[in-house]
């Protein structure tokens, strides 16, 4: 198996790609380590005889992944066409989760999808610190916790946005 060093992506590619586009402004702005695969990179028709042909595609980039960054804004929780095809099969993959509030939100909160129920995640807000601090810290815990049969929404203590300065 090809050494998975990727972070996939995934967000509502009509209303929060901005916010996917300010990531990659950070990745060429301070150097930061993000590696990642922009899932709407596609050509995506919106017919339904491209469908599988792009899940296709995503499934590749996917396998080349080791984190799967969602980023949740205010209709996320409603795109069941490739968002929630997305989340389950990084489930199925076993791949680490990291979900991007981009409300704000140090936690899960109501608009996190319903695939995400009980799977075991990290919650953090929308920002290039706690998204590089996540990106190097979540792998860790995440191993700890599954070797414990641990599963759910987690997020990380004030102390961690006060060490931060954030």
């Amino acid at each position: 198996m090809a050494y998975r060093n990727k972070t996939y992506v995934a967000f509502d590619g009509d209303k929060d790609i901005r916010y996917y586009r300010l990531m990659k402004a950070w990745k060429q702005s301070d150097k930061t380590d993000f590696n990642f695969y922009d899932a709407h990179d596609l050509n995506t028709a919106r017919d339904s005889s491209q469908e599988e042909s792009i899940k296709r595609q995503l499934r590749e980039r996917m396998a080349n992944s080791k984190v799967f960054v969602l980023l949740i804004g205010e209709s996320t929780k409603n795109l069941t066409k490739f968002i929630k095809w997305e989340i389950e099969l990084a489930i199925k993959k076993e791949l680490l989760i990291i979900c991007v509030n981009l409300n704000g939100k140090k936690s899960k909160d109501t608009l996190c999808p319903k695939s995400l129920d009980d799977k075991l995640s990290i919650f953090i807000p929308f920002g290039s610190k706690i998204m590089q601090y996540a990106l190097e810290n979540w792998p860790t815990s995440d191993a700890s916790y599954r070797k414990d049969g641990k599963t759910g929404a987690y997020h990380y203590k004030q102390s961690v946005y006060d060490e931060l300065g954030i």
